[in-house]
């Protein structure tokens, strides 16, 4: 969808039309798109609940008046009690994927959402939280319908999630997947933002909510405790960046994988390439993400822990490093193993250019599964990740953060232009975020254009075990055997495959024209006044 309308007053994206909606109607009433992206956030973890939950872990980029953007970490930790001999007692040689033990880290979104708004209030914001969380309270607590989404991933996942605490009360009917297009109530979860709405979203780590989630928590078996939750800290930390032609790039430092986002269109821009569309654009970019997986791979983790320098990977001399080992004419082999993941990613730039690039995760869809009875919270996963043999960085270790597949990008053109976008969907998300910035920035396509066009994916993610270069069928079949002749591993999805994640990207151009995009693969909506 495009929308370009002459206003002052903004634009939202969001993978789900109804928080797209929320967003809208806080600008409508004054609100700044950091109060929009709140509303936005609380409904999403709502109605898209396979998606995201409030029990999961949240990044944003914000940038006020130009500037470049301020980060804020709202990721989890590691609980006091989940150790390597925690899991190994029970002959446990892996951290499981779902269920009590893999609910392991504190779920930072909501002090995300804390610092969000206390930002907002510096910059001026005057909408009380009360309000801005009042259309995901409206559709939990009166019921939303079911999307095709949400009734897939449920049905498909189902073997792993219905044994998990909680989780078949609340999100299955009659032990089964729901109906699309059935309504569905999370009473529950509409208190749970009540109270957030009147005592702040830190009351889920200090206050009486927290003192149920802890309860809960132990009850479903979490080693995640009420100590857990109060040690918690949310960070505003410095964006990573690098300049590309006509534009600097932001993106989230780690735990994240930010620096394989920049990096990959740093690297590609290298390359050179004259055409958009082209074997040598498609072949490029993906063997541009080998090489900034590669290191990401080696150097990205808890950044307490990690042995070099994320930025000392984006100077020009190392970048020109990396761009010569590419061959463009053969593929690199690609024997690498990735992780799934499930999220969602909103954007949200209003009349006066406060611009929030913002993503928020459970993990895999439903994150453990493990679903809180009195709060009818979902709890993340992303503690999984970890690895339970050895000292290297990914270790588990009670206190240390997860690596994050999580990040949020923003650009700022030297021609006055601000761009939020992203992308949810694991190990897609700094490749989708390729093919939008450089299909619109560097080729000159219209923003819907380049979301909508045939994507690809190296590697796994949503749950699929493969690790070959997914094209969608859309691609020119004569592309598509000129990149087998190439030596890749070619796996062909059908058109507009949710495996390709749900993109999304808003514009303000100098003269307060917006443009805003979604991605036809989701249930989102741009919508701007």
């Amino acid at each position: 969808m495009l929308n370009t309308p002459r206003s002052r007053r903004g634009m939202v994206t969001a993978p789900h039309h109804l928080a797209s909606e929320a967003g809208l109607r806080v600008l409508r009433e004054g609100g700044n798109a950091i109060e929009a992206m709140i509303a936005i956030a609380a409904n999403l973890a709502v109605v898209y609940p396979h998606m995201n939950s409030i029990g999961g872990d949240g990044f944003w980029l914000i940038s006020v008046d130009g500037k470049p953007p301020v980060a804020i970490d709202a990721c989890g930790a590691a609980a006091k009690a989940a150790t390597v001999d925690l899991y190994k007692s029970k002959g446990l040689k892996t951290i499981p994927e779902r269920g009590p033990l893999a609910a392991n880290t504190v779920a930072g979104t909501l002090s995300g959402w804390a610092e969000a708004y206390a930002l907002s209030r510096e910059i001026g914001g005057k909408l009380p939280l009360s309000r801005l969380l009042e259309d995901a309270v409206w559709s939990a607590e009166n019921g939303f319908a079911v999307t095709a989404s949400q009734r897939e991933l449920t049905e498909s996942k189902l073997a792993g999630l219905k044994d998990a605490p909680g989780f078949a009360s609340h999100f299955l009917v009659d032990g089964k997947a729901p109906r699309e297009g059935s309504v569905m109530k999370l009473a529950a979860l509409g208190k749970t933002l009540r109270q957030i709405g009147e005592r702040g979203p830190m009351d889920a780590y200090q206050g009486t909510l927290a003192k149920e989630i802890a309860a809960d928590l132990a009850r479903v078996g979490s080693p995640v405790t009420l100590e857990d939750l109060a040690a918690h800290k949310v960070q505003r930390r410095e964006a990573i960046s690098v300049p590309v032609k006509g534009a600097r790039l932001f993106n989230f430092p780690p735990p994240t994988q930010g620096l394989a986002s920049l990096m990959i269109l740093a690297l590609f821009e290298r390359l050179n390439v004259a055409e958009c569309e082209s074997f040598d654009y498609l072949h490029g970019i993906v063997e541009s993400t080998k090489q900034a997986f590669l290191v990401r791979d080696a150097v990205v983790s808890d950044p307490a822990h990690m042995k070099e320098r994320c930025e000392d990977y984006l100077t020009k001399e190392k970048l020109d490093e990396l761009a010569k080992r590419i061959d463009r004419k053969r593929a690199l082999p690609w024997p690498y193993v990735a992780n799934p993941g499930d999220t969602v990613w909103a954007g949200a730039i209003d009349g006066n250019g406060v611009s929030v690039s913002f993503i928020q995760s459970v993990y895999f869809e439903f994150g453990s599964g493990c679903t809180l009875d009195n709060s009818a919270i979902v709890w993340q996963n992303r503690g999984s990740s970890f690895v339970l043999d050895g000292d290297g960085p990914r270790a588990l270790r009670p206190g240390r953060k997860p690596f994050h597949t999580l990040n949020p990008a923003m650009a700022l053109f030297d021609d006055g232009r601000r761009m939020v976008y992203g992308n949810m969907g694991g190990e897609g998300q700094p490749q989708t975020q390729s093919a939008i910035f450089s299909r619109y920035a560097i080729y000159g396509q219209g923003l819907q254009q380049a979301i909508t066009a045939p994507r690809w994916l190296l590697g796994k993610t949503w749950g699929d075990a493969t690790v070959t270069l997914k094209l969608e069928s859309r691609f020119d079949p004569a592309l598509i055997q000129a990149m087998r002749d190439a030596g890749h591993d070619i796996e062909v999805l059908p058109d507009f495959t949710s495996t390709m994640g749900h993109g999304g990207a808003v514009v303000r151009h100098p003269d307060s024209v917006f443009e805003g995009a979604t991605d036809p693969r989701s249930d989102g909506a741009a919508m701007g006044f």
